[in-house]
């Protein structure tokens, strides 16, 4: 017999985008919400739900707020170890930092440690779904994989493909790596949670050949996602055009060799051209932000508010570990902040929204994981708004809701975390870091 689970307290569900008209009318606020199988069973007025499932075990959060897990849209978890590196712009840091540590995930039992090691981090900041890279060895796959279905999380990731501009030991081939890619998306895609991206990591470090022997994976796999990164920073855009004369800019590096379509995700994209952004959404591509990344290596602001405005299809990513924090509400703050850089400021339903159903949609997944409506995947997460002195003396004043969610947003971190649930189940306070 299922056991039903009610959480009370300020349950929040979005009927709309924030984005779309007066963002307070997106949001309903429940009493209560019903768990069952896994699945978000029901929300709605306290008394109705506890009579409706009288058996259910009921816990009562009070003024906590329970929304769906985030989910976080672009990260590389094998960078978990040398998050916050100092001081060096993208190609710099990639070979000083990044590539030197990616070279060890060969070893399965160092990929499972840090494949373990990020999930417990990342569940303590309320994070409840990924989409990851790799590297380029199906060890690290394997392992990321391994770890999130002994959680029954849902996730999505690839093995991160490059042949050239790489160091030696971190540099696969066209071929091989259009083999390991289809036996890995063979083996895990459509397994329980898990899905696989096909994943070459930018055109500076894939030839010609490659990037084309990925399209011609994607193409036999249309229901696959497909990740890279886009117009990061300037020298990286003048380095894709050294590389790729002929090409009429960066996305058409993708585009010509059939990477470009409705499942690809393309981090970043904050430089864009007039006609990069056309193709992007002429395609109903998504566009990730990732904007604690876009400070921390000084690549520049996105154009939230321009792209939402062309009907861009939008995802929020924390970018570990170019991005200087695991946490979600974190990479909001930093969103806020960026858009008050461009002259337009985030209200606090959209930046929820863009960490939730806003991500879920980037990712395909709206339809299972992202908002609380019956019919959902139970991933959820209690917030609570009151969780440090400085949050609590501010969250006091707070004459409305919205301007009590805010401080929490602005400074909040994985304290603010109350509970996490996965799958309908409530994640162990030791997997929470």
């Amino acid at each position: 017999m299922t056991q039903e689970t009610i959480l009370k307290g300020l349950v929040l569900s979005f009927t709309g985008s924030p984005f779309d008209g007066t963002p307070e009318e997106a949001v309903v606020l429940h009493e209560a919400v019903a768990l069952s199988a896994g699945k978000i069973a029901a929300t709605g007025a306290a008394d109705s739900l506890t009579a409706t499932y009288p058996q259910a075990s009921v816990t009562d959060h009070g003024e906590k707020l329970i929304l769906a897990g985030f989910v976080d849209a672009h990260v590389h978890y094998p960078q978990t170890a040398m998050i916050a590196s100092w001081g060096k712009r993208l190609i710099d840091w990639l070979n000083l930092y990044t590539f030197p540590e990616e070279m060890k995930f060969g070893s399965p039992d160092y990929a499972m440690d840090i494949a373990t090691r990020y999930l417990d981090i990342t569940a303590a900041h309320g994070t409840t779904t990924m989409c990851s890279f790799c590297t380029i060895h199906p060890e690290s796959v394997d392992a990321f994989f391994l770890a999130a279905k002994a959680r029954g999380q849902r996730v999505v990731a690839g093995k991160t493909c490059m042949d050239r501009n790489a160091p030696d030991g971190l540099r696969d081939t066209a071929r091989s790596a259009y083999d390991q890619s289809k036996a890995l998306l063979e083996k895990w895609h459509g397994t329980d949670r898990i899905s696989y991206a096909i994943t070459p990591r930018f055109s500076p470090t894939s030839t010609p050949e490659q990037l084309e022997a990925m399209g011609a994976l994607w193409a036999e796999h249309p229901d696959c996602l497909m990740q890279t990164h886009l117009s990061e920073q300037t020298d990286e855009i003048d380095w894709v055009r050294s590389l790729f004369p002929d090409a009429r800019d960066y996305l058409d590096t993708y585009e010509a060799h059939g990477l470009l379509g409705a499942y690809g995700l393309y981090g970043h994209a904050i430089h864009l051209e007039p006609r990069e952004r056309d193709r992007l959404r002429e395609h109903g591509a998504a566009l990730i932000h990732c904007p604690t990344s876009n400070t921390f290596i000084g690549s520049g602001l996105f154009d939230m508010a321009g792209l939402m405005a062309e009907g861009q299809r939008i995802g929020l990513a924390t970018d570990t570990g170019g991005g200087s924090s695991f946490s979600m509400l974190r990479t909001m703050a930093a969103a806020y902040e960026v858009g008050q850089l461009r002259g337009a400021a985030l209200h606090p339903a959209q930046l929820l929204w863009l960490a939730t159903v806003g991500s879920a949609r980037s990712l395909r997944m709206e339809d299972r994981i992202g908002n609380l409506t019956p019919g959902m995947e139970a991933d959820l997460i209690v917030l609570d708004l009151a969780s440090t002195p400085a949050i609590a003396q501010r969250h006091e004043e707070a004459s409305q809701f919205w301007e009590a969610v805010f401080p929490t947003i602005m400074k909040g971190d994985d304290r603010a975390i109350a509970e996490v649930w996965i799958g309908g189940r409530k994640v162990a306070h030791q997997m929470m870091g």
